[in-house]
């Protein structure tokens, strides 16, 4: 009798690669609670991209017209020559898509692509520091954070301005690269030309210019430096809320279809747990 009943005795064994109600509950709670800070970041984003946005239209015109007087002068660049200074806005913080990877891949591949040149990085945003200082100390030449927690200034641009051009650094090629802004989903990395104080010197159709001497160049030097650094800063700051809306977005959508996945293995789970306790309350009833 007791060998027979022996047989029938319910076992509480986990199924091999079976994930356990306990298990399957945090997960879900843990979910949850991660739905719950994306959509508050998103939210967050949303009025920080807003206000944002609103700042981008009038700033825009001190980025262009800055730029017609090198036009007219027609000052062009020779890449051949050894100094080079790269300029490169992104952000301090990550969550905001492809933004600061993609300045990190340039960064990257400017050096693989002028190997033979003297190439100096100036960097507005820690995450490309971050990313490439391991690899690119040498690179690094000044490093700009913390600037995109408040909306920028034209007095946060003029002081990044100074700084360049007390530097010390006499460049031969300068660009700057930032993200400019297309849409809500939508932002292109765009490159503009940083022109040094001594190639606008030398421009030949400078000639035109009689009252030009060499202090008006250079004070109306340090204030395109200041208007066009200010333009992209705008634009950054207008694509890294953006991005970062769009991520949340993207995130909090993600966290909710798996949280319904997670939702129906719990009750099945469940379910097979009932069935089988079921069972084996009958088979051991009907064994005695």
């Amino acid at each position: 009798m007791l060998s027979r009943t022996a047989l029938f005795v319910p076992t509480c064994t986990q199924v091999r690669g079976m994930a356990t109600l306990k298990e399957i509950r945090n997960r879900l709670k843990s979910v949850k609670n991660v739905q719950k800070i994306t959509q508050s970041m998103k939210m967050v984003s949303a009025a920080k991209y807003a206000r944002a946005e609103r700042e981008l239209k009038p700033s825009r015109p001190y980025g262009t017209g800055a730029n017609v007087f090198y036009e007219k002068v027609d000052i062009e660049q020779d890449k051949e020559k050894p100094k080079h200074l790269v300029v490169t806005m992104g952000s301090d913080r990550g969550l905001c898509g492809a933004m600061n990877s993609n300045i990190n891949k340039l960064l990257k591949n400017y050096v693989k692509d002028h190997a033979d040149k003297e190439i100096k990085f100036i960097t507005l945003g820690d995450k490309a520091r971050q990313a490439l200082y391991k690899t690119h100390s040498d690179y690094f030449m000044l490093t700009f954070a913390n600037f995109g927690r408040q909306p920028a200034t034209f007095a946060d641009a003029a002081d990044v301005a100074e700084s360049i051009i007390n530097s010390g650094y006499e460049f031969d090629v300068g660009e700057i690269h930032f993200n400019e802004f297309k849409s809500v989903v939508a932002y292109k990395l765009r490159p503009l030309p940083l022109h040094s104080l001594q190639s606008v010197s030398e421009a030949d159709s400078l000639a035109v210019y009689d009252s030009l001497d060499a202090e008006v160049i250079r004070s109306y030097q340090e204030y395109q430096l200041a208007s066009v650094l200010y333009a992209c800063m705008k634009e950054t700051n207008c694509c890294e809320h953006s991005a970062r809306m769009t991520a949340m977005d993207s995130a909090t959508k993600n966290a909710g279809e798996m949280i319904d996945k997670l939702t129906l293995t719990f009750n099945r789970t469940r379910q097979a747990v009932i069935t089988r306790e079921l069972i084996e309350i009958i088979s051991g009833a009907a064994a005695l």
